[in-house]
């Protein structure tokens, strides 16, 4: 089962904090000097994958460029020689997680649900799912205890339910199957979609093959009425980073230790 691939969604232009994004793309904001892109990974990689597909859009490049030199987040001694190759030495590999990333450029202007779709190729696997999140969104989720969840019902979909008033993307369910999605529809439940989903494949086709095609809306939303989207409620923390605002917030809670994301 580890051999499933992770999307994390990271082409969007992140305009509610630009006074950082003018400059990278929000998923390298950091967070205690850690890009917010490697919390999500590492949250994944502790419970054992380490498979991860990136639909790269705005300023996917420096995305690239950082995990290139991804190794050198270590400590590392260099040996200069003349005439000779530079020779490294790392010190603390403990500090470097083993993470097999697959890039796509996916375009600048595409959606959500589009950019899933066009790293279709990418999302096989001998179980034939796929999970997916947010580049933008921490929690002290157990991802096993989310995959269990999903393995437990015939449906083609789980997304994970938090309790976050006053944001978008609210949640209306029943017995745990989503009956709608992204409309409150006179609910008075605060459950919003918090990322942290798995899929069956067979989701794909629910995508078309449109740039303009949001995950939150068609595909998602006809899912539902069809009675394939389930929910697996998180009670743990949870955060979005979407404003600087927020930013601010987890740095402080990083550098006061109280990282509730890092186990």
């Amino acid at each position: 089962m580890k051999d499933i691939p992770v999307v994390i969604l990271c082409g969007g232009f992140g305009t509610r904090m630009k006074e950082e994004t003018e400059f990278i793309p929000k998923p390298l904001v950091p967070i205690g000097g850690i890009p917010m892109i490697v919390h999500i990974m590492n949250i994944y990689y502790r419970h054992g994958y380490n498979k991860f597909v990136l639909p790269l859009g705005y300023k996917g490049d420096l995305i690239k460029d950082y995990f290139v030199n991804y190794r050198f987040s270590s400590d590392f001694k260099l040996k200069v020689r003349h005439g000779k190759d530079n020779q490294i030495e790392y010190i603390d590999t403990g500090k470097i997680n083993e993470f097999d990333i697959t890039f796509i450029d996916t375009g600048i202007e595409t959606q959500t649900g589009a950019r899933i779709k066009k790293v279709r190729e990418y999302l096989k696997n001998n179980h034939d799912m796929f999970m997916l999140t947010y580049g933008d969104g921490v929690a002290d989720i157990d991802i096993d205890a989310l995959m269990d969840f999903h393995l437990s019902h015939d449906k083609l979909a789980t997304v994970t339910g938090v309790n976050e008033p006053f944001r978008y993307g609210m949640i209306t369910e029943s017995e745990g199957k989503v009956l709608n999605f992204g409309e409150k529809k006179g609910s008075a439940s605060n459950l919003i979609n918090g990322g942290f989903f798995v899929f069956n494949t067979k989701f794909l086709d629910y995508i078309d093959d449109s740039l303009n095609t949001k995950l939150e809306n068609e595909p998602l939303s006809n899912l539902a009425s069809d009675g394939q989207l389930m929910v697996y409620m998180h009670d743990g923390r949870w955060a979005c980073a979407d404003m600087l605002r927020e930013i601010d917030e987890l740095n402080e809670l990083y550098y006061k230790g109280g990282a509730f994301w890092i186990s």
